[in-house]
C-alpha cells in the first residue's frame, strides 16, 4: 500500500469536471494545484459514498482557503460521475478508474463478494505535496467508516506549509 513519503503513483485518467465535461487528467501534470487530496470512493450513488463526497463539496471553502484541490476517485464511468455530480451539486472534479489501474497502483481494492461485486476502490485519502509524494494517508477497510474530514484538511494545510525540495 501507498504510505507517507511514498512517491504518489502517477496516473492518467477521465476527469469530469463541475460543469459535467470530461477529460484526461495526469497526476504528475497537475502538481502545481498541490496538496492535492485524492479522495477514493467505492461507488457513486450509494449512501456512504454520497454522505462523503457531500461532506467535501460543503467543506470546500476550507480546502480552496489553504489552496487545495480535491479529486474523488471511484471506479464509475466519467458518465456516471457527471450525473452524481450535478445531482449532489459537487464543487470539485471525479476522477473515473473503469480500469481499476489507480486502486491497483494505490493498492486500495476491495471486494463486496456477498453482493458479486468485485474490485472496487476501499475508502481512503492520500494528499500529495507540489514534489509527486505522499504526506498523508488514510484507507479503511470498512466502507461505511468516513474519513476524519479535519485531519484531511489540517494534513493538507501542513503539506503547504512545508517547503518543497524544487524551492
Amino acid at each position: 500500500m501507498v504510505s507517507v513519503g511514498d512517491s504518489a503513483p502517477d496516473f492518467t485518467a477521465p476527469k469530469t469536471d463541475i460543469d459535467g465535461d470530461i477529460e484526461s487528467f495526469t497526476l504528475s501534470e497537475n502538481l502545481d494545484d498541490a496538496p492535492i487530496v485524492l479522495a477514493f470512493f467505492p461507488a457513486a450513488f450509494t449512501g456512504v459514498c454520497t454522505t462523503e463526497m457531500c461532506t467535501f463539496r460543503d467543506q470546500m471553502a476550507n480546502f480552496d482557503d489553504i489552496g487545495a484541490t480535491v479529486y474523488g476517485i471511484s471506479i464509475d464511468t466519467p458518465f456516471t460521475l457527471s450525473e452524481f455530480a450535478e445531482k449532489n451539486d459537487l464543487n470539485f472534479d471525479l476522477i473515473s478508474d473503469t480500469n481499476r489501474n489507480l486502486i491497483e497502483a494505490y493498492d486500495i481494492e476491495m471486494d463486496f463478494a456477498d453482493l458479486g461485486v468485485y474490485s472496487v476502490a476501499k475508502r481512503a485519502v492520500f494528499v500529495v505535496n507540489a514534489d509527486g509524494d505522499v504526506t498523508y494517508e488514510w484507507v479503511s477497510d470498512d466502507p461505511g467508516v468516513e474519513p476524519d474530514y479535519d485531519a484531511v484538511e489540517q494534513a493538507a494545510s501542513k503539506t503547504l506549509e512545508e517547503p518543497s525540495e524544487a524551492a
